[in-house]
């Protein structure tokens, strides 16, 4: 009589566990699937190759933002300032390029990956709750903002033949170059999130800090590298805006956080931390652009139902979380 071995990994797996597992990871691709399939029989022009470019380069932006918020939030954290980081990117961005290529591009990195080092060190060090350091530093970054534009009064251009403006308004294949940018950044991201060491702390910080404290890992270090990554992005954003756009807006961004923290829900990433993917960001991306998108082209109705379908799906992701965490 002969029998066969059954792993016992697969035994110890419930049927539930399983398609909870399904549900969470692949809900936002399987729901921005079903809005392409109807959009593009619906709306002739949803999939012509100049909306999808479009499409494709308002989505890069705000990729690069949540990418930086993806990490912050499996950490169990929440990055507040990234609107107003990215705002001020733009603006030190705008400024810089009249001194150069390379300073229009360094200057926004440096000074708001400062402001996300500042974040994670207070954040880190003083046990200080995420929510009121990083609403702290959305009210500096703005304020900072203000100063140097004389309180918005002054819109810094960036002269049409810098070398800064292609990288905002180059294309390969009709496609820009933020759209590439932001694809490098999320592939590094999801091999640094799965891949390293690093990623793994990111997950055990979220997942059970006390747990990971006892294990070594060094949750401090993981925070700050976090924070700083975020405000990191957001201001490199911020310059990518810039250049697309030639100059430094100063009204931009003024509720782009719960847009990033919308998407990386969306997306699958757990509220209380310990759980997401980058490419399940991504999907949260693509998703609330496209439905931002067949709104812009239903006539009867104007850009603000874009923010109600947003909070709409944010509402009913969590809740859809919350039920199958039990």
């Amino acid at each position: 009589m002969t029998t066969t071995a059954t792993p016992a990994n697969t035994a110890a797996v419930p049927a539930g566990a399983s398609r909870t597992k399904v549900l969470q990871r692949q809900g936002a691709a399987v729901a921005l699937a079903l809005v392409v399939a109807v959009s593009w029989l619906v709306f002739p022009r949803f999939g012509s190759l100049d909306n999808l470019r479009d499409l494709a380069l308002q989505g890069a932006f705000l990729a690069v933002i949540a990418l930086g918020m993806t990490f912050v939030i499996i950490t169990g954290g929440i990055d507040l300032s990234v609107g107003s980081v990215y705002a001020l990117g733009g603006v030190l961005a705008a400024w810089g390029s009249q001194h150069g290529f390379l300073v229009a591009l360094l200057l926004p990195l440096v000074v708001c990956g400062l402001i996300g080092l500042v974040n994670g060190l207070l954040i880190a060090r003083t046990n200080m709750a995420p929510f009121i350091v990083t609403l702290a530093s959305l009210l500096f970054a703005r304020g900072l903002l203000l100063v140097i534009t004389d309180e918005g009064a002054t819109t810094y251009q960036i002269p049409p033949d810098s070398a800064f403006v292609e990288l905002g308004r180059g294309t390969v294949f009709g496609f820009g170059y933020p759209i590439f940018v932001a694809a490098v950044l999320c592939l590094l991201g999801g091999v640094v999130l799965n891949r390293t060491s690093f990623g793994q702390n990111v997950f055990a910080t979220g997942g059970a800090e006390q747990s990971a404290v006892l294990m070594g890992v060094p949750i401090a270090r993981t925070k700050v590298l976090v924070y700083t990554t975020s405000g990191t992005l957001a201001g490199l954003a911020g310059a990518l805006t810039a250049a697309y756009l030639q100059s430094g807006v100063t009204v931009i961004g003024v509720g782009l956080e719960l847009d990033a923290i919308a998407v990386v829900v969306i997306g699958g990433t757990l509220l209380t931390g310990g759980m997401g993917t980058v490419l399940g960001t991504v999907i949260g991306v693509g998703l609330i652009k496209v439905i931002q998108n067949v709104i812009n082209q239903i006539g009867t109705l104007d850009s603000n139902y874009q923010s109600v379908v947003s909070g709409v799906f944010l509402l009913i992701v969590v809740v859809l979380q919350r039920i199958l965490r039990r």
